[in-house]
């Protein structure tokens, strides 16, 4: 009986907000190391927070945690290192082009559905031992999130929406390049309003993926499957979310939020100045040496 539940948090790769779209792989922390440190504690509370955790449930998830953690360490954060070190190149050389942007789009991508399905098996065995109440209490704090979400994201005006989708970005940009001009932050809000608002369509994508994760849950709990079914049907939900842009029904409007979000991002390096880009260089060096450290400590 084992886990590690992030399929929630996996979505969240498709929000290209941030510089080379490297931000789902170094968070906004201005610190990768206390953050990544950290990781293991928080990754529990969050599954926590979704299931209320038995004791014998409780004990397995640490250990998992701490063994995807241990695995990541040691086979994933030098990678990283090479990706920022070739963002620092793209930044350096002043040419960053869409097709530069979407190739690290797809990479980071890869690596992060890399990452849920490492977790699968462990993942199965804690789905198996998955108690009715807790299905309950998954699909009430689903229910919850969605009302904040409506609250924050769907009962407001145009101009609030795209107010609160803009601020989201420049905090990724700020903390890359350390502050733009008014002139600039004109300039990036323009991209930003350009970019396909939808709001709705994220809420019926959302509640879509957690019907399914439910449903899921709740076969294999039912049919009592094998570790050996359950990771397969558990395999399934992962697929679906890392793919869900390529259904054909839902394309184009994926591809139209990918280049509205690559052409901000595009617009940002554009835009910045030789010591905004420098600023932007040293935090990936910071960031780079730290994963050079995290993955040979403990």
């Amino acid at each position: 009986m084992k886990k590690f539940n992030m399929q929630e948090h996996f979505t969240q790769r498709a929000r290209v907000l941030c510089l080379m779209t490297l931000m789902v792989l170094v968070t906004a922390c201005s610190s990768i190391r206390f953050a990544y440190n950290q990781g293991d504690t928080l990754a529990y509370w969050w599954v926590n927070a979704y299931l209320d955790l038995d004791s014998e449930q409780s004990g397995a998830l640490k250990q998992d945690i701490n063994k995807l953690f241990d695995w990541h360490r040691k086979t994933q954060l030098k990678d990283y290192v090479q990706l920022l070190g070739n963002a620092q190149r793209q930044l350096a050389g002043g040419q960053t082009s869409p097709a530069d942007l979407k190739a690290n789009y797809k990479d980071v991508k890869a690596r992060t559905e890399l990452l849920a399905n490492k977790a699968l098996p462990d993942l199965a065995e804690l789905a198996m031992t998955m108690k009715p109440e807790q299905f309950g209490r998954m699909e009430k704090k689903f229910n919850s999130n969605n009302d904040t979400f409506r609250k924050k994201f769907i009962k407001v005006d145009v101009e609030k929406k795209q107010k609160l989708r803009y601020k989201k970005s420049m905090e990724q940009f700020d903390l890359w390049f350390g502050g733009f001009s008014s002139e600039q932050e004109a300039v990036l809000r323009k991209a930003s309003d350009a970019r396909p608002l939808n709001n709705e369509f994220w809420l019926e994508e959302r509640i879509l993926r957690q019907k399914k994760i439910l449903a899921a849950l709740r076969k294999i709990h039912a049919e009592k499957l094998s570790k050996e079914a359950t990771t397969a049907v558990l395999a399934d939900v992962v697929k679906d979310i890392f793919h869900r842009e390529e259904a054909p029904e839902h394309r184009a409007f994926y591809d139209a939020n990918l280049d509205g979000n690559l052409n901000l991002v595009s617009t940002a390096i554009r835009i910045a100045t030789p010591a905004q880009k420098a600023h932007a260089q040293k935090r990936m060096a910071d960031w780079a040496n730290d994963f050079k450290d995290l993955a040979v400590s403990k």
